[in-house]
């Protein structure tokens, strides 16, 4: 499988990240374990995961995915083979949460202990804390990329605006730069990063690796009327954002591009995300080794001039 790298981090990637938010949510301890087995045994090399994952989840502290993660890496022996991406910044708990210098270097150690390993390929700030100057952020990064605990930073959820300031404190201080985004982005979810955020990304060679590339599932297709909501736990959210007359338009194009090319919807929506100029790799999650399977084809999928063109104009 082609990597490809992530901005300047010297991080080679495979075109398709996986998600690991599932990790201990839809996915117990075994299943994850067989998801991850199948993602490197496909090519995959890069796993994405916060110390957030997964607060969400009656009875959840936090930390739910990495713990899985680590207990995978230790069991199987793959800590060379994969690159690992995690996140902090998102609140835990009232007392954890944003990204002030002291918090970090405290947060970084609870990542390092639960995925065991003594560093971490891309530390991500989860999202923008405006009551943090961006130069105390980098500081802390600076910190841990001279100690060795971390190879390159990243943001997640962060303004054109806010990023830039970052790259510029960067270049003036001499700190770590920001090499990635994790913006959301998908066929449906467009507009804000395309105008805003892109041509930044482009400018500065910096790495997008968006999540929600499949909108939450709605663009495996499996969500198209009211009663399709109640198939899984995410259901809910689907129905409210995209399940209207945009998104049942680009489920229209999904399925003649998917029926042309003989694959799948979601491979698709995939595809379409790491042909577009300036995206490395989309994050995508699975529940079962079947499903990373079936993503995992996206990468071999090439998009012809004419599909992408009816994928762009649909959603649009």
């Amino acid at each position: 499988m082609q990597h490809r790298e992530l901005g300047r981090s010297g991080l080679q990637i495979a075109p398709l990240v996986l998600g690991g938010n599932v990790f201990g949510w839809t996915a117990d301890e075994a299943t994850s374990f067989r998801i991850l087995d199948a993602f490197v045994a496909g090519g995959g090399n890069t796993i994405d995961t916060a110390d957030g994952y997964s607060v969400w989840v009656p009875g959840h502290v936090g930390g739910e995915s990495e713990t899985i993660i680590g207990k995978w890496l230790q069991q199987r022996g793959r800590r060379d083979d994969v690159i690992i991406a995690t996140k902090v910044g998102w609140e835990v708990n009232p007392e954890n949460k944003g990204l002030k210098k002291d918090y970090i270097l405290r947060a970084v150690e609870g990542s390092l202990k639960r995925l065991q390993t003594d560093y971490i390929d891309l530390y991500q700030s989860h999202k923008d804390d405006p009551t943090t100057p961006v130069e105390e952020t980098l500081e802390a990064y600076a910190q841990l990329v001279k100690e060795g605990k971390v190879r390159a930073i990243g943001a997640s959820n962060f303004s054109a605006a806010r990023l830039r300031e970052s790259i510029e404190a960067s270049a003036k201080h001499g700190f770590p730069r920001y090499e990635s985004l994790q913006p959301l982005y998908n066929l449906y979810d467009r507009t804000e990063f395309e105008q805003d955020l892109l041509p930044l990304m482009q400018e500065q060679n910096i790495g997008v690796i968006p999540y929600y590339g499949l909108a939450a599932g709605f663009l495996t297709g499996k969500y198209r009327r009211e009663e399709d909501l109640k198939k899984s736990a995410r259901g809910g959210g689907v129905g409210q954002k995209y399940l209207n007359d945009k998104g049942l338009k680009i489920l229209g194009a999904l399925d003649a591009v998917s029926s042309r090319l003989q694959a799948t919807q979601a491979q698709v929506a995939l595809a379409w995300i790491m042909a577009q100029p300036g995206l490395t790799a989309p994050i995508a999650s699975a529940t079962s080794p079947e499903q990373v399977t079936e993503l995992l084809k996206a990468t071999e999928l090439q998009l012809s001039p004419e599909d992408l063109s009816e994928l762009g104009q649909a959603s649009a």
